[in-house]
């Protein structure tokens, strides 16, 4: 009966269930070892030792949009928004707006930024904001910008600006690994995108909302921060994911709250933190995933308890062991200590040839070694199957791999659009009918037209 009144209170009512107040500073740092060989904890530090939050104060924000009236404009697409959003926020702490040159640099060739006093934080993927030349010559000799949305209302203002090249093929080449058409992000972002890059510190005026139902699933950094202080979380273990949520992987988010209760810790939380930006075509949306996740929670599969659900705002860009430092990162700046890192992370088969872009295993060896990310502690990702002999998920066992069937996310897609059951124990009942009816909502319509998936 809990995990249905959780669900319901979070995914059922038009006002968050929970209410944040003024949010306090995040306490220092990580977990240690206390006596006799206890473990005490705290939330971790946030990448430069304090959260970045880019919003203008409510004192100010009359005579800054006030000012904004007079600067040139710049409208933003759909996935400049979520960056705004995920810059607004802290995700990308200590970085205060979208880069400039020396931070694009930095990250396309060293995956990290250096600060004032010689340290570094990670930052493998660019957040940069494209001009055409249209646009950087109406920006002419101004400092400052104002960013739109599409409606041409202000957004942010954009200060101290550096304006320069985008070297479009060196960032695809640097991001994926290669230049190949067809990267669902690269097609959607850069490739039509303008030859400028502009750069500053970033003031945002308007939250960036969504009104999908969903906005309060949005937690940020520092929200999810005064929530795992609520529940008294001596850890915070982070699970990402864009895909619905099976039997496996409840297994092995389980599994880890328990080999952290071995280890000492009291009560360690689960993140569970699907990705809510851009997503390639093909990909089960947003809505229908968290509805998914409802049913997975009011099944008991997951405890609520000690599982917080958010929204994690970022594009997804599949660039596999790159975009995978950038999802370690930003959990940090969220409170996790440890993050779970899966197989083959943000990757996806090469655009053109028939083979998976990236080695599966790359991804957790990359993020255990990567510059910047040596306080959070990397989870590897333990290999789960059907078993046939028990008729469950199980983790794969070597020495009886006749027991084990694989069902891969095509598998399920297809078991899923051609209404076919998969077998019990594969996923809950009612998380296995959400993706059903997904399916059902891309049936052919009688003129023959594919319709766009319904709201669920």
């Amino acid at each position: 009966m809990a995990a249905i009144t959780w669900a319901s209170l979070h995914l059922k009512t038009p006002t968050p269930s929970l209410h944040f107040p003024n949010l306090p500073k995040p306490r220092p740092i990580l977990a240690r070892p206390g006596p006799r060989g206890r473990v005490r904890a705290s939330l971790i530090e946030p990448d430069g030792g304090r959260l970045v939050e880019l919003m203008v104060k409510e004192s100010e924000k009359a005579w800054k949009v006030k000012a904004a009236e007079q600067l040139p404009k710049i409208r933003l697409s759909a996935v400049d928004l979520q960056w705004v959003h995920v810059l607004s926020e802290g995700w990308a702490s200590p970085l205060r707006g979208f880069m400039r040159e020396s931070e694009f640099l930095q990250t396309l060739h060293f995956s990290s930024l250096r600060l004032r006093d010689g340290s570094r934080v990670n930052m493998s993927v660019p957040i940069v904001l494209a001009l055409d030349d249209l646009q950087k010559s109406r920006v002419g000799s101004s400092t400052a910008v104002a960013l739109v949305d599409d409606g041409g209302d202000l957004v942010a203002i954009l200060s101290d600006i550096e304006i320069y090249k985008h070297n479009k093929e060196e960032r695809i080449a640097r991001t994926w690994g290669t230049t190949a058409g067809g990267i669902p992000y690269a097609e959607k972002a850069i490739s039509g995108a303008g030859n400028w890059l502009i750069g500053g510190d970033l003031e945002v005026v308007k939250p960036i909302k969504y009104n999908d139902g969903l906005d309060r699933f949005r937690l940020s950094p520092a929200q999810l921060r005064l929530e795992f202080e609520r529940r008294d979380a001596d850890a915070v273990f982070a699970f990402q994911l864009r895909n619905p949520v099976h039997n496996g992987h409840a297994l092995l988010m389980t599994d880890t709250r328990r080999r952290l209760l071995d280890m000492g810790y009291k009560n360690p939380v689960l993140l569970l933190h699907p990705l809510g930006g851009y997503t390639k075509e093909d990909d089960v949306p947003l809505t229908w995933r968290m509805k998914q996740h409802e049913k997975v929670l009011e099944d008991g599969v997951l405890d609520p308890e000690t599982t917080v659900v958010s929204i994690f705002p970022s594009p997804m860009h599949y660039a596999g062991p790159t975009e995978v430092q950038w999802h370690a990162k930003a959990r940090i700046n969220a409170g996790a200590n440890f993050y779970i890192v899966g197989r083959d992370p943000a990757g996806m088969a090469h655009p053109i040839e028939k083979r998976d872009l990236y080695d599966a295993d790359h991804g957790k060896k990359v993020v255990s070694m990567a510059p910047g990310l040596e306080r959070l502690n990397i989870l590897p990702f333990k290999v789960a199957a059907y078993d046939k002999t028990q008729s469950k998920m199980a983790f794969f066992d070597p020495s009886r791999a006749q027991d084990f069937v694989f069902i891969s996310g095509t598998k399920m897609r297809s078991l899923a659009k051609n209404r076919e059951s998969p077998p019990e124990g594969f996923m809950c009942p009612g998380g296995w009918k959400v993706l059903v009816e997904y399916y059902e909502s891309l049936a052919p319509a009688s003129n023959g037209r594919v319709p766009q998936p319904l709201a669920a």
